[in-house]
């Protein structure tokens, strides 16, 4: 080899090795950075000049990634869902459920048991109105807590939409940087990060699947195919409800146009957090709802007393503003649960409880101490089946208690079903995470490992460098 040949070939390998350690560098300040993905450099071998430096290509695994994606749209959703059943659960006071009107009405029923045998006592008398206090209060405060959390989860889904156009904004100024660079034959991988990144952030929101175009341009598409971003940023709209009552219903998020369906199932269909959120203000909370209401209905019919026509007329529960509802009917009463209360004449004369007479007319004719026909015909009625709306998804045909100890249960179980499958996603979610990271993430031992090998390949090339020095004194020497 000639010595112009030997110069050409260390100067190569003094800009490769500086352009490898550039690039191992970079990749070495980003190991913690979970959005940034390994460089290498792609050299080839020429027999004259040596290594002598092609591109920069940026690592990405395209399968992982899609399954990284689907991981955390079915992730996102699962944990807003369970988020949503802990509010409900705390509502009827933790998974005790302390606060739960199966427990009031149990309470009830054992101070109804004690004050029939005691009818005259007016203390006795006044404990089962305040039992029955706690139960309109309970029912009142789930009614009220559920349109609340209703009335949060449809601010949060148009929180949601408003970060999904800004974020699918954000994606059309990457994805063009990406297209721009490609076409000049700058490097791209700084836009393909953040233009990651950005998909990333928007599967939390909604499944996203990604479909590559000519020229390092993206289209991306909802889980069910609807058109996100193709070219440019499609729109995202949704118009939000103040508040919420039994009677309301929220609005549709729209994607493009397209009407965005939301999720089902304890273990939950939905990809992304809107799609949980509009489960749970349009299916699990309204359940809910209905099955307080139903046991409201089933209150006021269990203590009805008879008016002077023969009629059953609300007795110790009635609604807050006296409108009368027709509780013998098996249909559920959208919001009974948030007006019911307890009758202000049995409040103020507790004995009206014993005689039958909240309603106006007294069973008890001889204002007898002793008498208990009523108390026991409550009693009676604790234990008697009696027939529920089946649009509650509970047992119809059950007693008050009965139904009302399956309103728990169903809300445990929805519960304790959503918790284990956010355990599943979530494990799924971090696994499915890990092997994209590990297959496209820096490893730093590697990346130490090649700096050795660049420092080495710098060592080789400096003493090279230094023997044609040398050789070329010699020579320069012999020429005098």
């Amino acid at each position: 080899m000639s010595l112009s040949a030997t110069l050409n070939t260390t100067r190569n390998i003094f800009y490769n090795t500086a352009a490898q350690s550039t690039v191992v560098s970079s990749n070495i300040q980003n190991a913690s950075n979970p959005d940034f993905n390994k460089r290498s450099v792609t050299t080839t071998v020429d027999v004259v000049t040596g290594a002598v430096l092609l591109d920069t290509v940026r690592s990405e695994d395209k399968a992982l990634l899609k399954e990284s994606l689907n991981a955390t749209s079915a992730d996102s959703a699962q944990q807003r869902l369970l988020e949503g059943m802990e509010s409900v659960s705390s509502l009827l006071g933790g998974t005790e459920y302390t606060l739960s009107p199966s427990g009031y009405l149990s309470t009830l029923r054992d101070t109804l048991q004690t004050y029939s045998e005691t009818p005259g006592d007016v203390t006795l008398a006044q404990s089962v109105i305040n039992a029955a206090q706690d139960v309109s209060t309970s029912l009142n405060t789930i009614s009220d807590g559920v349109q609340a959390l209703r009335t949060e989860a449809d601010a949060e889904i148009a929180e949601n939409v408003s970060t999904l156009n800004d974020l699918l904004a954000e994606f059309e100024k990457a994805n063009n940087a990406a297209k721009k660079a490609t076409a000049t034959g700058a490097d791209p991988s700084n836009a393909e990060d953040k233009r990651n990144a950005i998909i990333k952030k928007i599967a939390e929101i909604i499944g996203v699947s990604t479909f590559p175009r000519p020229g390092n341009d993206v289209a991306l598409y909802t889980s069910n195919g609807v058109t996100l971003f193709e070219t440019t940023a499609r729109k995202v709209s949704f118009t939000p409800t103040a508040a919420f009552d039994a009677s309301s219903s929220g609005n549709s998020v729209y994607i493009d146009g397209v009407k965005l369906e939301s999720g089902s199932g304890a273990s939950t269909t939905a990809k992304g957090s809107i799609q949980a959120l509009m489960q749970l203000r349009d299916d699990v909370l309204p359940t809910i709802q209905d099955q307080a209401d139903e046991i409201a209905r089933g209150a006021i019919a269990l203590f009805a007393e008879t008016d002077g026509s023969g009629n059953k007329v609300a007795g110790l529960f009635t609604t807050k503003t006296a409108t009368a509802v027709a509780f013998d009917t098996a249909t559920i009463i959208p919001g009974l649960a948030s007006s019911i209360t307890v009758n202000p004449a049995a409040v103020a004369s507790p004995l009206k409880l014993r005689d039958g007479s909240i309603a106006g007319v007294s069973a008890n004719t001889t204002n007898a101490s002793g008498f208990s026909d009523v108390l026991q015909d409550y009693l009676t009625a604790f234990e008697t089946p009696t027939t529920f709306d089946g649009a509650s998804k509970l047992a119809t045909g059950v007693t008050l208690l009965n139904f009302s100890t399956d309103f728990v249960g169903w809300i445990e179980e929805f519960r304790s079903d959503a918790t284990n499958a956010a355990e599943t996603t979530s494990a799924l979610q971090t696994r499915a995470t890990e092997a994209y990271s590990n297959d496209t993430g820096v490893n730093l031992d590697e990346q130490l490992i090649l700096l050795l090998d660049i420092e080495q390949s710098y060592k080789a090339a400096s003493k090279l460098l230094s023997t044609v020095d040398e050789m070329m004194k010699a020579l320069l020497a012999a020429a005098g």
